[in-house]
Formats: C-alpha cells, sequence, structure tokens
C-alpha cells in the first residue's frame, strides 16, 4: 500500500491518499480538491472511497465534491446530522476498497462523533491509523470546538479515545493525525512529523499523564478560537457548493481609490517590507508567502465583508484565492495586479518605517513613554513582554484600536508577520506605526538579546 501524504500548511493540516493496485482511498480532502485528482491521476488508481473523520471546524471539506466527481462512496461519522446522502460510519463497521479494509472507531473528544479509521489489508494486517484530530504526534485535538459546554465532557472522552488506540492497535501502527503540523485545531504543540502507537504511548501527554491531570492541563491550555472556525461546522454539515478557482473580477485604479475611501477590506499580499516601503493609503498588508495568511484573514476580515486583493501577479493572486476558498470565502469584490505607483489615483502612494527589537531599545532609552504594542496570543504574552509594551491581540485589534493614542505606534509580534496586519490597521487610523520586524524570541535579535524582555505581570 501506498499512502501519499497532501499538506495543506496554510491551515496545519494534512489529507490522505491510500493506494493499493488501481483502488484509492481518500482521508479528509481539503476543498481545492484538483491537488487530490492530480496526484490520483499520477498514481493511475481510481478513488473509491472518501473518508471524514469528523465534520471540520478549520476548513470547508472537498470531501463531498471529490465524492461526486469520481463516483466514491462518501463516508462521514455516523452520528453527524448532516444534509446529503452518505456512508454513515458507525463504530466496528468495516468498509471495503480493493484489497483495502478500513475498521472504524469511535474516538470522540475532538467532536462527539469524531472517528479514526484502521486500514488493514486483505489478510487483516494492520497497516495505519488515520486519527482525524484524535491522537496527534506529541498532542491531541482541541476539545472546545464544538461549544464551551462541552469542553469538559469532551476533553475527558479525548483521553479515553486516545488510550483506546493505543489498546487496541499494534505498537507499529503508524499514526496518520489531519491536524497537529500548525492547525489551531491542536490542543497543545505538536512535534515530529511521523510517529507510531508505540511512540506516541511514550510521550503523547492522554498516555502519560492521569486522567484529571490531562484534563486540566489541556483546558488550561486552549488558546483563543479563529472566527471562522464558527462558521466551517455548519457549511460541512449543509454540504459545500462545489469549488471556484477562477480569478476574481479585475479592479482598476480609479474603482480601488473608491473602496478604499469607503474603508473596505482591500488586501494587499506583497511582503511586509515591500508594502511598508510604499503601498496605497488605507489597504492592509497581509504577506501571502507566510503561512499564517489564511489564519489571520480569515480571523480578521468580518465573515461576508466585500474583499479585494492586491497582487503583483495574477498567479499571486490566484494562490491566494485558493487559500482563502478553503475557508470558505468564495465571494471576492474582486482583485487588482500591479504595482502602486500602477495602481495608485489621485493620491500619492504611503509608507512607514521598518525597524527592529535594538532600534526599538534605543528610541525608548530616549522616549520610555513610548507606545509600544505586543500583538502576540495571551499564552505568547505570558511568558513576557517588551517592557511597558501594552498587550493587543492582533485578532482584537479591531476592537480595541481606541485604546492607543494618535501618533507613533511601535508594533511588535512573534516575527514580525503579525505586527505588520497590526501596521497597516495602525495607519488606516491615521496613526503612524513603526513595524519591529523581527521574532521576539530571536536569540541574538530579539528582545531578551537587546535587554528588553519583562516577565509577565
Amino acid at each position: 500500500m501506498q499512502i501519499d501524504v497532501i499538506e495543506t500548511t496554510g491551515l496545519g493540516d494534512r489529507s490522505y491518499l491510500v493506494s493499493a493496485g488501481s483502488v484509492g482511498v481518500v482521508v479528509d480532502p481539503q476543498r481545492d480538491i484538483d491537488r487530490v485528482l492530480a496526484l490520483a491521476e499520477q498514481r493511475d488508481v481510481r478513488i473509491a472511497l472518501v473518508l471524514e473523520t469528523h465534520l471540520h471546524n478549520d476548513y470547508v471539506t472537498g470531501g463531498l465534491e471529490l465524492a461526486r466527481t469520481t463516483g466514491a462512496r462518501y463516508a462521514v461519522p455516523a452520528g453527524d446530522s448532516v444534509a446529503y446522502e452518505r456512508v454513515p460510519a458507525a463504530d466496528g463497521d468495516v468498509l471495503e476498497a480493493g484489497p483495502m479494509r478500513i475498521r472504524v472507531l469511535h474516538t470522540p473528544g475532538h467532536t462527539h462523533h469524531h472517528v479514526s479509521y484502521v486500514l488493514t489489508d486483505d489478510a487483516g494486517s494492520v497497516q495505519a491509523v488515520f486519527t482525524g484530530g484524535s491522537m496527534l504526534h506529541g498532542s491531541t485535538g482541541r476539545t472546545d470546538l464544538v461549544g464551551p459546554e462541552h469542553t469538559d465532557e469532551l476533553t475527558h472522552a479525548q483521553y479515553h479515545s486516545v488510550r483506546r488506540l493505543v489498546d487496541e492497535l499494534p505498537a507499529g501502527t503508524l499514526v496518520f493525525p489531519s491536524h497537529g503540523f500548525g492547525s489551531f485545531c491542536a490542543a497543545t504543540p505538536t512535534s515530529g512529523d511521523s510517529s507510531t502507537v508505540g511512540e506516541q504511548a511514550a510521550v503523547n501527554p492522554a498516555l502519560t499523564q492521569d486522567e484529571q491531570t490531562f484534563v486540566d492541563q489541556l483546558v488550561a491550555g486552549l488558546t483563543a478560537v479563529p472566527a471562522w472556525y464558527a462558521h466551517m461546522g455548519p457549511v460541512n454539515a449543509a454540504g459545500p457548493a462545489p469549488v471556484d478557482l477562477s480569478l476574481p473580477r479585475p479592479v482598476d485604479a480609479a474603482e480601488l481609490a473608491g473602496r478604499l475611501a469607503a474603508g473596505e477590506w482591500v488586501i494587499d499580499l506583497r511582503s511586509r517590507t515591500a508594502f511598508a516601503h510604499q503601498h496605497l493609503p488605507g489597504a492592509l498588508n497581509f504577506e501571502l508567502a507566510i503561512a499564517n495568511f489564511v489564519t489571520y484573514v480569515g480571523w480578521l476580515v468580518p465573515w461576508g465583508a466585500p474583499l479585494t486583493l492586491i497582487g503583483e501577479t495574477e498567479q499571486q493572486v490566484a494562490d491566494a484565492r485558493r487559500e482563502l476558498v478553503r475557508i470558505g470565502i468564495d465571494r471576492l469584490a474582486g482583485a487588482a495586479i500591479g504595482s502602486p505607483e500602477e495602481l495608485v489615483a489621485d493620491q500619492e502612494p504611503a509608507s512607514y518605517p521598518v525597524r527592529d527589537f535594538a532600534d526599538l531599545a534605543e528610541a525608548l532609552a530616549v522616549d520610555p513613554g513610548l507606545v509600544v504594542v505586543d500583538a502576540r496570543r495571551a499564552d505568547e504574552r505570558s511568558g513576557g513582554g517588551v517592557r511597558g509594551s501594552r498587550h493587543i491581540p492582533i485578532h482584537e485589534l479591531t476592537d480595541r484600536i481606541d485604546e492607543l493614542p494618535a501618533g507613533d505606534v511601535w508594533v511588535y509580534c512573534g516575527s514580525g508577520y503579525r505586527a505588520s496586519i497590526a501596521a497597516s490597521l495602525l495607519a488606516r487610523t491615521g496613526r503612524r506605526p513603526v513595524l519591529v520586524d523581527g521574532g521576539y524570541g530571536d536569540p541574538g535579535t530579539g528582545a531578551a538579546a537587546v535587554g528588553l524582555h519583562a516577565d509577565a505581570a
């Protein structure tokens, strides 16, 4: 059997194509199914079965469209209520595809009806287990996405689900989770690119801690939930529309100026340093080249708000379009292609300075009252921050921007990416941002290296 990994780095997720002879099985496919179809063609297999471990909270599934396109059977956990025909995958069921046998294990925790799929050959030998958001590499899926009133119950269930996998499967069984490679669906950071059931028995918190310790630590460590997550479950239950990867409608300089003047969300996809050097007044910077692009667009842009892209090339816009449809942002207001000089109408391009933590230390030595914003999450801030800085996580900035005075505002984060978004939001409100481009904890150049680190209060 051949197991191919299909990475979606922007969301920190993985899908899988399992091939045996001329038959293929797909697990937890993303919305842009052309990647799966191309891989199946490369492997010369017919997709016979599409499996969902759960109704996903972090992306719109491609499973329904993939099944309809290929004529494959579509298995979704039996307990989930959905608006389309599917094969209800219930605990103990065995699904067949060519020489492959897939046994269903109910592993609640990430969701109530979550299942894992145990892959065996026709002789009954276990090859792998696809664990979705149950057992991850060194962690588990988070348990608070269904609703806070279910978190305690689901956390206890997660503990027992992971232990069930270890109890029922050989130690050498390969573990293939869908989350945990940067996904916010992981309860705690994961580790490693591959693992086995036996390896997890030695390192996974659900297997090395007693139940109450596991529950207490997981719940205490849960971080903020990206805003778009609230929309994914309902979309996946209703049945997503077919994916559309076509380019958005072209927008010229005059129309772009009108949208900027109206305060609409106009996103420039260029690098943060290029944007800081020159950009259209009122535009916002979400750098496409960084894996976090779709996370923070989905988190910050109000659901359904008109969204216009600015790209240097058509390919850049097409790549952004692909990222956005994965979380259900299908209707873009348009896109403009070109440089700020080409797209500016009656105004001059704007700019703001880019500095590093050493520059910030020098500025604070001159003016200790300098306004400095820390755009990191609360869990990051708990380890300390720049002395005297104000903590406003990036996902709270639009609602709290009035807490900041007019004038100069320095802003930093854990890498410079979120700080660049924050700087563009500040510039749009008339403030004078200074982007600290660098990682707070970077050795040699971060806050501690230049004497700015202070422990959390």
